[in-house]
């Protein structure tokens, strides 16, 4: 297990509103619904995604951006455009005003200039916001990369309405936004999170393989090193260089992770089953460290996410 996969475990789509819009100017589409993740792609023609918190970005045909929330943004024919905003949402529904029908998200029927894709993402948990955290407002893509069969997928399976279609569209969105977020890390020039770049390393990217794969294990420095071929303080020091944390600071921080997932859940899973779970065999310790990362306990923590 990767760091990415990991991440990207909590950010993955299940019942998704997904919808297409043929568009002729001018048009301007105000998505209200502040998703945490929602992914425009343009397959014909060309416009202008305007963010509520960033500045306006051109969107033209086989381009993807993916938009961070909770701010809305507005899709247009051109920035300043004299047409009146259409608030669109999971019931939008007006096509006296450029052409939408509600079905699974939005469509219509072909002919206009522009064809706009949009794929509204939730998120859930705590799991996937180290990943969220480390994107802009506006995440980029150009046409071109590994996206662009998936985005040929997408044209075709919003297009129709088939059993099962959900499912697809879920999990297209998925792989669609695995492509994009891989090429915008990897852009020239990028600034991606110390994460993506240490999973790569052949000693540290192992350390983080197993602490990910196995997080209650009784983990050492002296033991992870042994189990990635290396002395133990080679492995700290590179882990602290690339990271930018000792392993068992990282370890500590990503098992809150997974505890704070764990107490939003079922009311019924105990504080100690929680404990045992993430690594610890005294709940007690387990309730120290939490507070030591989270600021509160986990009952306290339990109460603030049920309410």
């Amino acid at each position: 297990m990767d760091v990415f996969s990991d991440l990207i475990r909590g950010v993955r789509s299940h019942g998704s509103l997904f919808g297409s819009s043929a568009l002729s100017p001018p048009w301007s589409l105000h998505f209200v619904d502040g998703a945490p993740l929602t992914l425009c792609a343009v397959l014909t023609g060309a416009g202008w995604v305007v963010p509520e918190d960033a500045p306006p970005e051109p969107l033209r045909a086989g381009e993807t951006i993916i938009v961070r929330g909770p701010g809305t943004f507005t899709f247009v024919d051109e920035v300043g455009t004299l047409a009146e905003p259409v608030a669109c949402g999971e019931h939008c529904a007006t096509p006296e005003q450029g052409g939408t029908r509600h079905r699974l998200g939005w469509a219509d029927e072909p002919g206009g200039e522009t064809t706009l894709i949009v794929g509204a993402y939730p998120v859930g948990g705590e799991i996937g916001r180290p990943l969220l955290d480390a994107l802009p407002v506006v995440v980029r893509v150009d046409a071109g990369g590994a996206g662009d069969p998936v985005l040929d997928h997408l044209a075709a399976e919003v297009a129709v309405d088939a059993p099962g279609q959900q499912v697809v569209l879920d999990r297209l969105l998925d792989w669609m936004l695995v492509c994009s977020l891989r090429e915008w890390f990897d852009r020239p020039g990028g600034e991606p999170p110390a994460w993506w770049a240490a999973q790569r390393d052949p000693v540290v990217g192992g350390a983080l393989r197993l602490l990910h794969a196995e997080p209650a294990a009784p983990w050492t420095v002296g033991s992870l090193a042994g189990r990635t071929g290396v002395s133990r303080s080679t492995l700290a020091k590179r882990f602290a260089d690339l990271v930018g944390e000792p392993p068992l600071t990282y370890l500590t921080r990503w098992r809150m992770t997974l505890a704070a997932d764990l107490l939003a859940g079922k009311e019924s899973t105990t504080i100690s089953d929680i404990a045992r779970t993430v690594g610890y065999s005294d709940p007690f310790g387990f309730s120290a460290a939490f507070k030591r990362v989270r600021g509160v306990n986990p009952s306290e923590f339990r109460r603030g996410a049920v309410l």
